[in-house]
């Protein structure tokens, strides 16, 4: 095997920092082992994981475990991702779901790896088929945000129909898929989110949309059943008011004191506070893909860029001002 055989491109992040530390250069190619698939990368999501991880820009009280899981004055793996879209290049002994050639998307999660040329991920592992119907940049950003939404709307908060459920936040790739599930599972959604997003997030479920420019949903005398908080901006102080009798308060962004907090907070009142780090399960890919392939769920994607510019996706995610999810593609 050649040498190029036995390397691929991939974005790189040698050291924690801004935007500018994301290079482009060459690593070892991975190769399956037993029970495993290589997978040819076509498309990989740059996510708000990803820039979290690059800038080490965490919640409080995270730091420290942080880098203790991920490297300490740098990743320990370079090499980010969480979420990509590609094809079957080979399968190790063992493979039974798979074939050489099938299109099929990956859920890195934690383990990243996929802002490159290839690859590996279990056979019984979060990968699914891709759905046909969805371009490679499409299926590549399904995961990410769809899987945190339904660890948080489906096990956590477990939202029932006819609930009356507050996205806040509603407009990025957590957030987007949010109101999809939610509105699948029968609930009455409303979006907080800016004017210029208000029409996407009606064509994804909501059925009213809050512009948080104008308006503080924390202000009035509205309550809803479920609030889910994707961005860090609405603790339980600021939200108890208005949570219904019997509601749950769902912080996807929450620092280490956060998270204990919501063990015993709000429930004097009678409200459930839910917190922690989403689970990473295979049958929520093979759901999310199942869904996608019917025409129920989809991503939305707010840049497409070459590998090369990986940076600039970073520096895009950074923004905090994209709309669903900021996709790399490579040939």
């Amino acid at each position: 095997m050649s040498e190029h055989e036995l390397t691929m491109r991939a974005a790189l992040v040698p050291a924690y920092g801004d935007p500018s530390v994301v290079t482009v250069g060459n690593v070892t190619r991975p190769t399956p082992g037993p029970g495993e698939l290589l997978v040819r990368v076509k498309a990989a999501s740059v996510s708000s994981g990803d820039a979290r991880v690059r800038a080490r820009r965490v919640p409080s009280g995270m730091g420290f475990l942080m880098r203790l899981a991920l490297g300490w004055n740098a990743p320990r793996n370079p090499v980010l991702g969480t979420e990509c879209a590609g094809v079957v290049e080979a399968v190790g002994a063992d493979v039974t779901r798979f074939r050489v050639g099938d299109a099929v998307i990956v859920f890195r999660g934690a383990a990243m790896g996929a802002h490159a040329e290839y690859v590996c991920v279990r056979d019984d592992g979060p990968v699914a088929p891709k759905p046909a119907q969805l371009s490679w940049e499409e299926s590549a950003a399904l995961l990410f945000g769809g899987t945190t939404a339904m660890h948080y709307v489906r096990h956590g908060a477990r939202v029932q129909r006819g609930e009356r459920v507050l996205v806040v936040g509603a407009s990025g790739a957590v957030g987007v898929a949010v109101v999809q599930l939610a509105h699948l599972d029968g609930a009455v959604v409303t979006a907080v989110c800016s004017a210029a997003n208000a029409d996407l997030a009606r064509s994804l479920g909501a059925s009213r949309v809050i512009d948080y420019t104008r308006d503080d949903f924390a202000s009035g005398t509205e309550t809803w059943d479920v609030i889910v908080d994707c961005v860090g901006n609405a603790p339980y102080a600021r939200s108890r008011r208005a949570l219904a009798p019997g509601g749950r308060l769902v912080r996807i962004v929450c620092g280490l004191g956060g998270q204990i907090a919501s063990l015993w907070q709000g429930r004097r009142a009678g409200h459930r506070v839910i917190a922690g780090v989403a689970a990473e399960r295979p049958e929520d890919v093979r759901a999310l893909a199942d869904l996608a392939a019917k025409g129920a769920y989809r991503a939305v994607l707010d840049a497409t860029l070459p590998l090369e510019r990986a940076a600039e996706a970073h520096a895009r995610v950074d923004s905090g001002h994209k709309r669903g999810s900021v996709v790399l593609t490579l040939a």
